[in-house]
């Protein structure tokens, strides 16, 4: 049996790591401080090793040392906090397999685990294995982006033409599709797969502390600033900076941005130093870019630093043969977080889901198929247990109804779609089949206000 060593001294969350990874059928032992961890060290031999980058006594890296001094073979998974990845990265130079940023999902520490552990494996070409683990494993890590469609054979083919390059990709995609998926699969396919791979969402960042968030700043260099901190485009030295809906950026900050890519230089603020920086960057948006261009809404030179090559990301409703196989796998993986054996779905829910458009994407799917898991109390997933506009979903409950001068007026029709797209103005106008700016003097003309 694996055995796996986990250095934590956070006792709760190591303690909820342990029952976790024994109940995936390792054998486990947990302590709490580097001296306990050196002893144990010593006593046995670890197929594997979790350790917390910051320890009372120790770090992470005196360990990781240790480990690869007295046993080359046993592989190292650092645990950090976003503000010690510089060291986590340290870690990796060091040996390390990987690091994984805490807070973190169970099915992702999992598949890190899972890797670490066959690393050493070498792996013919081809090799014929049971069905259910092949489908399994092509879809652990990189659940959004596998498939059987036409459409997702095409975006597998994309991912593996552009990843060894060094070419900025631009991932355009509606919400829910898994657009950050495929950034990460671009980046392991990379030459950069063993550096950080680091992930912004542009939409949370606050104005006033964008700079700060992306370039970094030192301490004292404006009100609240006790620390210095490491920005974005340094903590994804070496490897991949992903910015996710890169649409909602500053104008101000898109110059920023713009600078630092043509440079491949930062300036924290408060600093007169520049740092130089190595990144590939991989954005991903839901709107219209060029579109936004020609609005003035994004500027052009920035628009075409990003889009080197582009990427669209197929709507679940354009991949219907991929709907069941995704299904199935989150049904696993829906087990293994609510400890529950439901072992498929019953026909009519299957029919149910075929009939049903699926505006959220594989997100909206995926929260589903957990929610059904839970209420489940047989071992298939029944139809009662669907939420009601998806267990009554019929093959006309297409988007053609949302065409404008159709049956309801136009009005009402608007509101439907704006309702149904969660306030996502560029989603409402693809409902309605329009471009942005005439939905947005459709909502000028009727006097909708959101």
């Amino acid at each position: 049996m694996t055995k796996i060593l986990i250095v934590e001294d956070d006792v709760p969350f190591g303690t909820m790591l342990k029952t976790f990874l024994i109940k995936r059928d390792y054998e486990v032992e947990l302590v709490f401080s580097g001296l306990e961890a050196f002893k144990k060290l010593k006593a046995n031999f670890f197929n594997l090793i979790l350790s917390d980058v910051r320890l009372p006594d120790t770090s992470g890296l005196d360990i990781l040392k240790q480990v690869k001094l007295e046993n080359a073979g046993t592989q190292v998974i650092i645990m950090t906090s976003y503000a010690e990845i510089s060291m986590a990265v340290e870690a990796m130079k060091n040996g390390a397999f990987d690091y994984v940023s805490k807070p973190f999902r169970p099915e992702s520490i999992l598949q890190t685990i899972k890797n670490a552990l066959t690393h050493t494996e070498v792996q013919p070409t081809v090799e014929k294995r049971p069905e259910k683990t092949q489908k399994t494993d092509s879809l652990q890590g990189t659940s959004f982006v596998k498939g059987v469609s036409e459409a997702a054979l095409k975006l597998s083919d994309y991912i593996e033409l552009v990843a060894p390059t060094n070419m900025s990709v631009l991932i355009m995609g509606e919400s829910g599709t898994g657009k950050e998926q495929v950034a990460k699969s671009i980046h392991k396919q990379s030459k950069r797969a063993d550096a950080p791979f680091i992930a912004v969402d542009c939409g949370a960042i606050p104005r006033e502390l964008a700079s700060s968030e992306f370039f970094g700043h030192l301490k004292g260099s404006f009100t609240g600033a006790i620390n210095d901190k490491t920005g974005h485009f340094e903590a994804a030295n070496g490897g991949t900076l992903f910015l996710d809906e890169i649409g909602n950026l500053s104008y101000e900050l898109q110059v920023q941005l713009l600078r630092a890519l043509q440079e491949r230089k930062i300036k924290p603020v408060g600093s007169n130093n520049e740092i130089q920086v190595d990144i590939r960057v991989i954005t991903a948006t839901n709107e219209d870019l060029a579109q936004a261009v020609k609005e003035g809404e994004f500027r052009e030179d920035l628009y075409h630093r990003l889009n080197e090559f582009s990427i669209k990301v197929p709507a679940l409703k354009e991949r219907k043969e991929d709907l069941m196989l995704f299904a199935e796998y989150f049904l696993e993986e829906a087990n293994a977080e609510l400890e529950k054996n439901v072992i498929g779905f019953t026909e009519s829910a299957i029919e149910a889901f075929k009939n049903y458009n699926w505006p959220g994407n594989l997100r909206e799917l995926k929260n589903m198929v957990k929610r059904a898991v839970l209420l489940t109390q047989d071992d298939m997933i029944p139809l009662k247990v669907l939420p009601h506009e998806i267990a009554t979903a019929s093959q006309s409950n297409t988007e053609t109804e949302y065409g404008l001068f159709k049956n309801k007026n136009e009005e009402q029709l608007i509101l439907d779609a704006l309702e149904k797209a969660g306030g996502n103005k560029s989603k409402a106008a693809r409902l309605l089949s329009i471009d942005r700016k005439t939905l947005y003097n459709k909502l000028k003309q009727y006097d909708i206000k959101l």
